[in-house]
């Protein structure tokens, strides 16, 4: 039998570092603000001074706000349809109403934490002491 001797101690552990994403703060102290703006995120923390300026985080937000918007909002106006029947007017004024609400609330989360995951894993320089400029 073989005993994991390499075993370490994780010093950014993702689940933290995701909880604060969420919440749009910094992943490393979880008390600065992370984004400045609705989607703009901060060059370095307000309160920690860790350097945030690394982050990739592309359309990972967008794409994982549509797939849970879609997962949502899809099976909620099959049962509403089948239960209620509304008219079209009224389903689209009600479901356009939730799914832009919905995605406007999801989508700074979900950049939170995709920068919090890029930061706990070291991707794209967090953690290295160099800047990567594109």
């Amino acid at each position: 039998m073989i005993a994991a001797s390499h075993e370490t101690e994780d010093d950014r552990p993702i689940g933290a570092a995701i909880r604060r994403g969420l919440m749009c703060r910094c992943p490393a102290c979880g008390k600065g603000d992370l984004l400045e703006g609705y989607l703009k995120v901060r060059a370095s923390c307000p309160d920690c001074g860790e350097v945030l300026e690394h982050h990739r985080a592309d359309d990972g937000p967008a794409y994982l706000t549509i797939l849970i918007v879609g997962h949502l909002m899809a099976p909620l106006m099959l049962w509403f349809f089948v239960a209620f029947r509304p008219a079209p007017l009224t389903m689209i004024a009600i479901f356009l109403t939730g799914t832009v609400a919905l995605s406007l609330a999801l989508l700074p989360r979900m950049k939170g934490a995709i920068v919090a995951i890029q930061w706990s894993r070291r991707m794209h320089g967090f953690g290295s002491g160099e800047v990567v400029h594109d």
